[in-house]
């Protein structure tokens, strides 16, 4: 495959420049009308000009920090962060040149047009990332072709991690694997075929039109034979990519270091403690009084209707298992009629779940009004009450249930280790319908990684997953 075929299954970045441009002049124009409202004759200032010299001037700055490279384009937090930044530096320029020059540009005029253009392009991005994820969901191109490169446990690992997260924009297309491993005849990993060995990667890559080399653990794979493969990929338009075999580890944790000519990759302890956690709690708290203030209505309101539906408390009370292992009751609205527990043991053959849980898609114990609270998860506002009290997060790992801790073993009793939440990454990613063991590496993720910056994502992310109803039931 030639490099220009290659090159259109990447992100189109001249239409995302496109779209930037024209939010930046809609921003200019908004910034204008609300500081001026509409224009008059005899301005000292030609802001028409102003305002074509910000545009153009801040598209620099975006081309400048990266803003346009495919490989943080459409994943991670990586590419919001750069067009932070980018609108900072750029307001940061105008002040000191504004100052030096002695310029009479209105401050108002350009606060009010970076501050709406960094919220425009951030609306934008996201609304071309979530776009970008549905084509891509659906095999509609704009995926790197990568050739997995490494022993056959390590390339299988590197296609299942690659698998799981599909919009990331990964697509694995070939393997090479060690030259004693190469068997006369094709073979295949899995639905992954075999073309190739360590002594021919580059000629493989071109073979299937791979735009990415991703190197992932093998004995063979000397530092020696690594630099030599660097070399033959420079000029080629084929990206090297190190897969190694730490996975579930945040960025933040991680820093490169160069010791002796080696990266050497170090990896921060987790935190479990310290002003961090202190924050959290006391935004957790602070956060969940307000919502109770503004929602106290709908809370009086949904307690009439299920006393109105069914016989039996408003409230449910079940004994969950919170930070390091302690039990508290959890609440919740009834949604289910008042012998509910007795009429288990009728339902455990129907249980549509794997692991430890248990779920039915239609549970004939739901009442009608459980049923609506459920698919919008209000049965959830009274854990409202738990995070004031310190037993909950607002995110989190799910509560599990005592039965449940029972059995856990080896690494899932980590999820023990912080507070459990109302919501978390198992919510955002599909809740009821969620395999038990993707649950429980995306709490453990949670729990490694955690950060106030994912939390607001998370919480951001969990207005979509419930308005969405997606896993609900």
């Amino acid at each position: 495959m030639p490099p220009e075929a290659r090159g259109s299954q990447r992100v189109p970045t001249g239409r995302l420049m496109l779209v930037d441009a024209l939010v930046l002049v809609a921003a200019a124009l908004g910034g204008y009308f609300a500081r001026f409202g509409p224009p008059e004759d005899g301005s000292d200032v030609p802001y028409l000009i102003v305002g074509a010299g910000l545009v153009g001037a801040w598209l620099i700055s975006l081309k400048l920090l990266r803003c346009y490279d495919d490989r943080v384009l459409g994943y991670g937090a990586d590419e919001y962060r750069r067009i932070t930044v980018a609108g900072m530096r750029l307001a940061a320029a105008v002040a000191i040149a504004g100052y030096v020059l002695d310029v009479g540009v209105s401050r108002a005029f350009l606060a009010l047009s970076i501050g709406m253009g960094t919220a425009g392009l951030l609306v934008a991005r996201f609304a071309a990332r979530k776009r970008l994820h549905r084509l891509r969901r659906r095999g509609a191109g704009w995926c790197r072709r990568v050739l997995a490169v490494g022993d056959i446990a390590h390339v299988l690992e590197l296609v299942h991690t690659l698998r799981r997260e599909p919009y990331a924009g990964y697509q694995v297309v070939g393997a090479c694997i060690p030259d004693a491993l190469l068997a006369p005849v094709p073979q295949r990993l899995g639905d992954v075929p075999v073309v190739g060995s360590f002594s021919a990667i580059l000629e493989a890559a071109e073979t299937i039109g791979a735009d990415t080399v991703a190197v992932t653990g093998s004995a063979e794979l000397t530092a020696t034979r690594l630099r030599r493969l660097g070399w033959q990929l420079e000029g080629t338009d084929i990206d090297l990519v190190l897969a190694p075999a730490l996975t579930d580890v945040a960025g933040p944790r991680i820093h490169t270091r160069p010791v002796a000519g080696l990266p050497l990759i170090h990896v921060e302890a987790p935190e479990f403690r310290g002003a961090r956690k202190l924050v959290k709690a006391l935004i957790d708290r602070s956060a969940a009084l307000a919502v109770l203030t503004v929602a106290a209505p709908v809370l009086l309101l949904i307690a009439v209707v299920i006393k109105l539906d069914t016989r039996g408390p408003l409230l449910f009370r079940q004994v969950r298992i919170g930070q390091h292992g302690r039990e508290f009751g959890v609440y919740k609205f009834r949604t289910m009629v008042t012998n509910a527990d007795a009429l288990l043991a009728q339902l455990v053959g129907h249980n549509e779940t794997d692991g430890l849980l248990f779920k039915i898609r239609d549970d004939p114990r739901v009442t009608r009004t459980g049923r609506f609270l459920r698919k919008w998860s209000l049965d959830e506002l009274p854990q409202l009450f738990n995070v004031l009290l310190g037993q909950m997060s607002l995110v989190g790992p799910r509560p599990p249930l005592p039965s449940e801790v029972a059995r856990y073993s080896g690494d899932v009793r980590r999820r023990l280790l912080v507070k459990p939440g109302m919501t978390g990454l198992w919510q955002v990613s599909g809740r009821s319908d969620l395999p038990w063991e993707d649950g429980v590496r995306l709490d453990l993720y949670y729990v490694e990684n955690w950060s106030l910056a994912a939390d607001i994502s998370i919480l951001w992310k969990t207005v979509g997953a419930v308005l969405g109803s997606r896993g609900a039931y």
